[in-house]
């Protein structure tokens, strides 16, 4: 079964896949998606990591297998179900589920975050929750899941040179849902000398933030340049990306999409949303750099027009 998304670019939709585990209701965005396939054998990895099955090859490309189950303590996983294959921060990485029930589309603004509906172990892996008929769907954090798993794949800080000239003059609205990776982040741009940071935990606050900017006069003053991930409840990334390049009041503002998300398709809606530059969230090391590019071809008049 291969995915296929329809969503037009800037609708803030999304496509969740339902999934179950252990007679419970999951869902991952469809986007992360790669294929989904019936389970095969696998090759058990010594020492490895308890919730990592082992590897396998289809179409000669070896693919780690995570058994959910495992992660969510919920017990073993049987020889059946299916692996539902992912690719995200530049990762393949098949997932080991009983079954599916289908896709559903929704709005970001229905995604609610987690809160004391979610039990302890699993709040830790969800990013949010929606309701579908009478049950409720728990989003998992599978970037979290696999960061746990094996913690090289995460961002990485000290990629992030410290420089000696600060650059303190110019304000950055970061947008980022995950407190941690927004903490991640964050320190790594007051490393580099970017001090001057607005929190936004989602696209709607950063919306919120900018058009307050710019009713009042001052947005040039307090708003240099954007960092947004694509995911966050309320409002995603690519549609304050699509809000900001076409309002001819602030579509001169460079806007970055730094989102596990970003590969060659994810690009392309990007770039006709306008986006400035698009990183992975492992590219860290790159961030501090498309940032200082961005500012100079903005005081150079050298930013693309949306």
């Amino acid at each position: 079964m291969e995915t296929n998304i329809l969503l037009e670019n800037g609708t803030n939709e999304l496509e969740i896949l339902e999934f179950k585990l252990d007679g419970e209701s999951y869902g991952i965005n469809v986007a992360k998606i790669k294929e989904i396939i019936p389970f095969q054998p696998v090759t058990p990895v010594p020492n490895s990591h308890p919730s990592i099955e082992g590897i396998f090859m289809p179409r000669d490309t070896m693919i780690t297998a995570i058994n959910l189950k495992n992660c969510l303590q919920r017990g073993d996983q049987d020889e059946k179900g299916l692996f539902i294959i992912t690719n995200f921060n530049k990762l393949d990485i098949a997932f080991h589920v009983d079954a599916v029930v289908g896709i559903h589309r929704v709005s970001w603004g229905a995604i609610i975050k987690p809160d004391a509906t979610v039990n302890t172990v699993e709040s830790g892996v969800s990013t949010g929750i929606v309701k579908f008929d009478n049950r409720l769907v728990i989003i998992l954090d599978f970037e979290k899941i696999v960061t746990d798993i094996s913690p090289e794949t995460g961002l990485k800080v000290t990629q992030v040179e410290d420089r000696g000239t600060r650059r303190s003059d110019v304000q950055i609205v970061l947008a980022e849902d995950s407190a941690l990776l927004h903490k991640l982040i964050s320190d790594s741009l007051k490393k580099s000398g970017y001090t001057r940071l607005i929190d936004c935990v989602n696209g709607q606050e950063a919306w919120n933030f900018i058009t307050k900017c710019r009713d009042e006069g001052s947005l040039d003053q307090k708003v240099g340049l954007v960092i947004t991930d694509i995911e966050m409840p309320i409002m995603d990334g690519h549609h304050l990306t699509k809000l900001i390049k076409s309002d001819d009041t602030t579509k001169h503002v460079p806007v970055i999409i730094f989102s596990s998300l970003v590969n060659e398709e994810m690009k392309r809606k990007g770039e006709q949303l306008g986006a400035d530059a698009q990183l992975s969230k492992p590219e860290i090391g790159n961030l501090v750099r498309a940032i200082d590019d961005l500012l100079e071809k903005k005081a150079n008049g050298l930013l693309k027009e949306a």
